[in-house]
């Protein structure tokens, strides 16, 4: 886990916050991050890759999302709805990094934009995908620890 891909991480939250609350372009807004030197400390391949991806899969993110939450996705407070598509994101299309690293990555990104006690929220649903989508992921860590 790499300080630079974090901070991709809580850029793309914030960024798609703003996506979400003022409707501009992706483009314009990620101009806006490199113009105001905000992903200094970003693995800017990544920030973009999230950023620009995420909006793509939407309607598939959204799917998965909305067999574990307990309302409707659009009713889901805007920050923790930006960090649960990160999740999913990560959980479907980056199988090279662990669930369990997605998980707490996620956890992290509650804990310092969500509100108090978020995080609980984030991780029991991320759990959930986890669990459904990385079914062999899982098998394999149960081998292990029956074995071990």
């Amino acid at each position: 886990m790499s300080l630079a891909r974090t901070n991709a991480r809580k850029c793309v939250v914030q960024a798609l916050y703003q996506w979400q609350v003022t409707h501009q372009s992706l483009n314009s807004i990620e101009q806006q991050f490199i113009d105001e030197d905000r992903l200094k400390k970003a693995q800017k391949s990544y920030f973009s890759e999230l950023f620009h991806e995420i909006p793509k899969q939407l309607e598939k993110i959204d799917l998965v999302l909305s067999e574990f939450v307990d309302r409707p996705v659009e009713q889901i407070n805007l920050v923790e709805r930006a960090v649960l598509r990160v999740g999913v994101y990560e959980l479907l299309n980056r199988l090279d990094i662990p669930s369990r690293v997605v998980l707490n990555e996620s956890i992290n990104l509650a804990k310092c934009f969500g509100a108090e006690g978020s995080h609980k929220y984030i991780n029991g649903v991320l759990d959930k995908v986890a669990k459904k989508n990385r079914s062999i992921e899982s098998q394999a860590k149960k081998t292990i620890t029956n074995n071990g």
